[in-house]
């Protein structure tokens, strides 16, 4: 049985993001005349925290940095800047979406298989990165589901949940495709099978309960690498193989 829709990360699964999302709060934080500097490692440490809005009053709470209580108070106009910034970057082409992904939405929409977003980034930051990807791929999306659409973040199951009800279907004859650790916690703990891209900033986390990890999806030139996961298979990762890894 093929998987009666496909759910997807957005930031380090649909593309390559978390560094403009970084540019885009440095930018911000010399737009608002504040001091900060987020350098990758520190913004590496900083995605444990889900959420924009959240992970600056982490940072503001934790780091204790110069103008704390000002930027503390202008959070929400901070917050939307930073977002407009970040669609600037996204539109001027800054990001592509990553191997696989436009192929396997592509395949899965001409199937009649739904596809769905279930991110914790904001609904304007999902927009633009499918504006940017074309109409072909953007009208294969039949569910955002957005992070503030939901009372709690990844890695609680929350936004997951949302997605399958607007979708309509149960959890275990679906796949997530996610990066991090935290978002395939929030997938399994929904009950998603979920196969894992590695990205750039972030780690997978334990292997054991997922279907895989791999280095990306899959290109007919470029083939994934599995990094994890003993489910047989290899190339690319289409409709039939999530249906023989469903089957196992």
């Amino acid at each position: 049985m093929r998987p009666k829709a496909i759910l997807f990360d957005v930031d380090g699964t649909l593309a390559e993001t978390e560094e403009l999302h970084r540019q885009a709060f440095n930018r911000t934080f010399r737009e608002f005349g504040l001091d900060w500097d987020w350098d990758p490692a520190l913004y590496r440490d900083l995605l444990a925290v889900a959420g924009g809005k959240e992970r600056l009053l982490h940072y503001i709470a934790a780091y204790d940095p110069p103008d704390a209580a000002r930027a503390e108070a202008s959070l929400a106009e901070l917050h939307a800047a930073k977002t407009r910034t970040y669609a600037d970057l996204i539109t001027a082409g800054e990001a592509r979406l990553r191997p696989g992904v436009a192929r396997l939405m592509l395949e899965a929409h001409a199937a009649g298989i739904p596809v769905a977003i279930a991110t914790t980034t904001s609904p304007e930051n999902v927009e633009a990165l499918l504006a940017t990807a074309g109409r072909d791929v953007a009208h294969t999306v039949a569910v955002i589901a957005a992070g503030d659409m939901v009372p709690n973040k990844k890695p609680a199951p929350d936004v997951y949940h949302y997605a399958l009800e607007r979708l309509g279907c149960a959890a275990a004859d679906c796949v997530a495709i996610e990066d991090s650790a935290a978002g395939a916690e929030a997938a399994l703990a929904a009950g998603l099978p979920t196969v894992i891209t590695r990205s750039a900033f972030t780690e997978p986390g334990p292997a054991e309960r997922v279907l895989c990890v791999l280095s990306d999806l899959g290109e007919p030139d470029a083939p994934f690498v599995r990094l994890a996961g003993d489910r047989e298979g290899e190339g690319m990762v289409t409709l039939d193989l999530l249906r023989r890894w469903l089957a196992d």
